[in-house]
């Protein structure tokens, strides 16, 4: 009886055949001639090995798993429900990622990205004859001291961080490195080392102002002198008059400088007087220095004020994540609930969010930062309300981005979470924040320093293509001069006051309705702006004329 043939089965994955050649897949199915008895013994023996076969499986599992990484998406830390809401992230499924990897070319295309001109502006930091010779003396000089204390949040520290250079300018006094104050609703207790690269910070300012790490022994057993009030915008004229004059006789003792006291009250105390302690900056120093003065702010605020290099490398990371696939879209979206508490204005998503923020403020009227005397309409008509979710999408949609557009998004937890996000994230799926961009656990160390992650926002925002605000604020200040000085990158300043009215009630077609929008907005989109046609502006925000010059202008300076 002859002896029927024993048939082996051997399971491959579909991947693995799809990548072999037909001449591999042949030499799968054909059994090999018999060469010879010896051969065929070895081959039996390894065919029988249980070891042969794991082996196998495992080179044929490795292939296929390499060429599937070949076609995953390089976006790969991007979330596929990108609110930025959760904390939880993870990599994307692969039968998800056709969003990120079908990118229309003619989103890349779009004129949404084009950047506006910028007539040859550039930096250009030439000081004075007169500012250099009196240099070397400044920085000597070993008899007084600037100690400063600033408060709120990152972006408000760094205002405060470059007035507190010019002022120690002004008197020709040391700077301390600033102390940064414990901010009382974050809990952050960051120090200046953790958030600035503070030898680059002295470094950078050698030539203006000597920065030193602390106080000298000679000057450490000082008696404090508090001042509860000081006038808003004061000039380096009222500065010298108030400190210097009273202080040069002497070398040893402390001015808490934080609102006004009787003058008569502080004159022992101010003859006395050789270090400087000052609190409550914001807004102090007048905006309309003489141009040395503003030079010197520009190059603390866009030279000296660099980040930490922990924070430099994340949010560079980020922002190359963001820049992957193309150019994208920064908002700093200004939907918290104690901002629509603050500027008088409601959220708009349901009647119950807005009652919830009427009785918010009738129980805390003082949280209520100006013009209490106008209605929640009468805000929204003058422009002083923050935009919504709803708002910011018509008005990118106006203004021409396209829906492929990557948008990465900056600011706090909105009111009414992923629900107050709706519009954009319906209209603009590619919606990013840093919670979605990092990489599992990379954020975990600096969950709760909220000036860590301020940094990181604003690093990926001034290095986005288009950048836009909801709200105004220091943020949105601080990255309007930064872009600005990096050569007028795309700006977009919505024009509230003016685009409101059609907002709420335009009969036009969409198609007129985009073109009006694009109207009101065609010269808010960075284009250079001269501080000086308006007083009272910030150089760090218009740096034009003062720290930026063109072919018509005086010549640049390299620092």
């Amino acid at each position: 009886m002859a002896r029927s043939k024993k048939v082996s089965y051997i399971y491959v994955p579909s991947q693995i055949i799809n990548s072999l050649s037909s001449s591999s897949l042949q030499s799968l199915l054909v059994s090999p001639k018999k060469s010879s008895r010896s051969s065929s013994k070895f081959f039996y023996f390894l065919f029988k090995n249980p070891r042969f076969w794991f082996l196998a499986f495992f080179l044929f599992g490795f292939i296929a798993m390499l060429k599937m990484g070949f076609n995953l998406d390089p976006l790969i830390p991007f979330s596929q429900n990108p609110c930025g809401i959760t904390q939880s992230q993870g990599i994307i499924p692969t039968g998800s990622l056709s969003s990120h990897v079908e990118v229309k070319e003619d989103g890349e295309k779009s004129e949404f990205w084009e950047q506006p001109d910028g007539m040859g502006y550039r930096p250009c930091l030439e000081f004075s004859r007169e500012y250099k010779e009196t240099s070397p003396a400044t920085v000597k000089d070993r008899t007084k001291y600037l100690m400063v204390v600033v408060s709120g949040g990152m972006n408000q520290q760094r205002n405060q961080i470059v007035d507190a250079v010019v002022i120690a300018r002004i008197l020709g006094a040391a700077l301390v490195v600033p102390i940064l104050q414990v901010n009382v609703i974050w809990g952050d207790e960051s120090e200046f080392s953790d958030i600035f690269d503070m030898e680059h910070f002295k470094r950078v300012l050698a030539d203006d102002v000597r920065i030193v790490s602390s106080l000298p022994s000679t000057h450490l057993m000082s008696r404090p002198v508090e001042e509860k009030r000081t006038p808003l915008h004061v000039s380096p004229q009222w500065i010298r008059a108030r400190y210097l004059k009273r202080a040069s006789m002497v070398h040893n003792s402390i001015l808490v400088l934080q609102r006004l006291k009787p003058l008569w009250a502080l004159l022992p105390q101010l003859r006395r007087e050789g270090v400087l302690l000052l609190r409550g900056l914001d807004s102090r120093l007048s905006k309309d220095l003489p141009s040395d003065l503003q030079k010197l702010r520009c190059k603390v605020a866009f030279h000296a004020l660099r980040f930490s290099q922990p924070i430099l490398e994340l949010g560079n990371n980020m922002a190359e994540r963001m820049r992957s696939k193309g150019p994208y879209l920064a908002l700093h979206l200004r939907m918290e609930k104690d901002v629509w508490v603050r500027t008088g204005c409601l959220p708009g998503l349901s009647s119950q969010y807005d009652e919830i923020i009427n009785n918010e403020r009738k129980l805390r009227p003082e949280l209520l930062t100006a013009r209490s005397n106008m209605t929640y309409q009468e805000r929204k008509l003058a422009g002083l309300c923050p935009l919504n979710a709803l708002e910011v999408t018509r008005l990118l949609k106006a203004l021409g981005a396209p829906k492929s557009a990557r948008i990465y998004w900056a600011g706090g937890r909105p009111f009414g979470g992923e629900e107050a996000l709706l519009p954009l994230t319906q209209e603009f799926p590619n919606f990013y924040n840093k919670e979605d961009l990092a990489l599992p656990g990379e954020l975990e160390p600096f969950s709760k320093k909220a000036s860590f992650m301020a940094a990181i926002d604003y690093i990926v925002c001034e290095k986005s293509d288009v950048f836009m605000p909801s709200h105004g604020g220091n943020m949105g200040h601080a990255i309007q001069g930064h872009r600005a000085y990096a050569g007028h990158k795309n700006y977009i300043t919505p024009n509230k006051r003016k685009m409101i009215p059609y907002f709420l009630n335009s009969p036009l077609p969409e198609a007129e309705f985009n073109k009006v929008i694009m109207e009101l907005h065609r010269d808010s989109l960075g284009q250079p702006e001269l501080r000086t046609s308006k007083a009272g502006r910030d150089v760090t925000k218009y740096p034009v004329p003062e720290c930026m010059c063109n072919s018509t202008s005086s010549t640049d300076s390299a620092l």
